[in-house]
């Protein structure tokens, strides 16, 4: 199979940057008027020590963390006919054709009581809560973008309805009640691959990696990584049944959201919901990434990326149930996984105030928001509420899982925030 070597594929002047763990030069693209190094600002390096910032403290362009690191768009999947094989192509199709997901059967769409005998693996519930979210106006970007060319400017008021938001990331346990029930393949499985991080996967599993990405070597393409072996064949989620599912494509989460009677939120609900009724500032929780020297977040610690050090308690994703929520009840809006969203990726935007924006009507990739547990301030700096990032709609990796979100409450979904008046 062949893969996308470039990342970020924009019309603008290419530098050569410091940025594999080899010290080998890499191809990255900045705007021409931005410097970047591999080294942050004192500001940068101040605010992860969780030292007191301003709102919005760097200047825009400032280019922090711009590197490939855990939301490559170099993970892209090119769709090589001959390389995929005819059958497979043709039941990929099949598999998608219906507006990217499947149509499943009215049983398969019926709601999952709690009380029915598969509602509960162990202690963890299959069936997530959602949160009321009552809409409103916020303001979604920056005017001091960190990492330009994401597109994460201009600052702009955005008002929306009424929503519906799960309050934890969709976990394995819950994407394997939908499997159980549908018999779902997700593209992963179907690809017969999937991109790992290096550092996770066994020596054993290494020996048959001929491939690398060029523009990220420390991503892997895994022959046997999907949703049940997150590090390949070898590897098992026994015992991560409560973290968030991942090796998941914006189509396989279609697939699920619409099977659960909900939906993928826009970049616009997201962020909103992310930013849990706080306007400009950096994370749901404030502006200082440690408060009271305590960890609110799931990223990675240490040297990126040969060594996580796991300050914060984990090396790879957490249970979606961990840290503190956000001031809307929401878990992990920010690091632990990658979410897909609705919108097709831009990075042109009106500054003017805009009503239940949905972004443009096509595209080739689709919008991912919040960061994973890869994110390193040095290279992929957007564990942030305004960062973004995108990957083609089949793409898939250890580090992205989504959340769904509803228009209307489904059926037997619990609301943890709801009351009689809630519409």
């Amino acid at each position: 199979m062949k893969y996308t070597r470039g990342i970020f594929v924009l019309l603008l002047a290419l530098v050569v940057i410091q940025g594999s763990a080899e010290n080998e030069d890499i191809n990255q693209n900045i705007s021409p008027t931005q410097s970047h190094t591999t080294a942050t600002t004192e500001e940068e390096l101040a605010e992860a020590r969780g030292e007191e910032i301003d709102s919005d403290p760097t200047s825009e362009g400032s280019g922090a963390g711009e590197g490939c690191g855990c939301g490559s768009s170099a993970l892209n999947r090119n769709h090589d006919e001959d390389a995929l094989g005819l059958a497979l192509e043709e039941n990929l199709h099949d598999h998608v054709q219906e507006g990217a997901a499947l149509k499943y059967s009215r049983e398969a769409n019926d709601p999952i009581s709690m009380d029915h005998p598969e509602a509960n693996v162990g202690a963890f519930p299959r069936t997530n809560q959602m949160n009321f979210i009552e809409g409103g106006t916020f303001r979604m970007g920056t005017d001091k973008a960190k990492i330009y060319l994401d597109g994460e400017s201009p600052s702009r008021l955005v008002t929306l309805d009424p929503y519906y938001f799960d309050v934890y990331e969709v976990s394995n346990s819950e994407f394997e009640l939908f499997v159980n029930t549908t018999s779902y393949i997700t593209e992963a499985e179907k690809f017969g691959d999937s991109f790992v991080l290096e550092a996770r996967i066994s020596e054993e599993v290494k020996k048959d990696i001929s491939q690398v990405v060029a523009a990220a070597p420390w991503w892997l393409p895994v022959k046997g990584a999907e949703w049940r072996h997150p590090e390949g064949p070898d590897s098992s989620i026994s015992s991560r049944m409560d973290h968030p599912v991942t090796h998941i494509s914006w189509n396989d989460a279609t697939a699920y959201c619409q099977w659960a009677g909900k939906r993928l939120p826009t970049e616009a609900e997201w962020e909103n919901a992310a930013r849990g009724g706080l306007n400009n500032r950096l994370f749901p929780w404030g502006n200082k990434l440690m408060p009271k020297d305590h960890h609110r977040v799931n990223i990675w610690q240490g040297e990126f990326p040969k060594v996580n050090t796991a300050e914060d308690g984990y090396e790879g994703t957490c249970p979606v149930t961990a840290f503190e929520p956000n001031g809307y009840g929401l878990y992990n809006t920010v690091g632990n996984a990658w979410e897909w969203v609705a919108d097709w990726w831009t990075t042109v935007h009106s500054p003017e105030s805009q009503n239940n924006p949905v972004g443009p009507d096509e595209g080739t990739d689709k919008v991912k928001k919040g960061g994973s547990y890869m994110c390193h301030i040095s290279y992929c700096y957007r564990y942030r509420c305004e960062a973004r990032s995108q990957n083609s709609p089949d793409s898939s990796a250890c580090n992205l899982g989504f959340r769904c979100a509803a228009t209307n409450l489904p059926e037997d979904i619990p609301c943890s925030n709801c009351n009689d008046s809630t519409p």
